[in-house]
């Protein structure tokens, strides 16, 4: 099934009754069913999705399954928990997990690798000194999803000064 969204279009995936995958820049195939047909899970994650880019959801409640080693699965559990409208870094989630400040590389790694963005908030996660750093779907898409959760970005301060 596919959203289209401000970030651009999304394709959601379902592999037996759990939501596995969100893929930016889905094809348009042009069936009408590409976009409103789908698994039960699926509808109830368009529309969950739907009322997100809204302003009408803060959290999502969908059953998860992401595809990954057992270290990025453990960084998409703590991910998970980042609250809408904060942001954290890559240090402070290495730290929430049990590893050094200095593990914030492999975090980063494995939060490029979250194959659910948007319901895992890994664009919630920014570099140490505040920057914008890292997302697998850019950081056009990253900077749209904070301000859509009302937290300035360097950009947004830029235009300030």
């Amino acid at each position: 099934m596919v959203l289209s969204t401000p970030i651009g279009r999304l394709e959601l995936v379902d592999d037996g009754g759990t939501l596995v995958a969100i893929r930016f820049d889905a094809p348009v195939d042009g069936s009408p069913e590409h976009e409103r047909g789908g698994s039960d899970l699926l509808r109830r994650a368009h529309d969950q999705l739907r009322e997100y880019f809204a302003g009408e959801r803060r959290t999502f409640d969908l059953p998860l399954r992401p595809r990954g080693t057992d270290f990025q699965r453990r960084v998409w559990n703590v991910l998970a928990t980042v609250p809408w409208g904060t942001t954290t870094t890559y240090g402070a989630l290495a730290v929430r997990l049990g590893l050094p400040p200095g593990a914030a590389r492999a975090v980063g790694a494995a939060n490029g690798a979250n194959p659910i963005p948007v319901v895992l908030p890994c664009h919630r996660v920014i570099g140490s000194d505040g920057t914008l750093t890292g997302y697998a779907g850019g950081l056009e898409r990253k900077a749209l999803l904070l301000r859509l959760e009302r937290v300035a970005t360097e950009a947004d301060q830029d235009a300030l000064f």
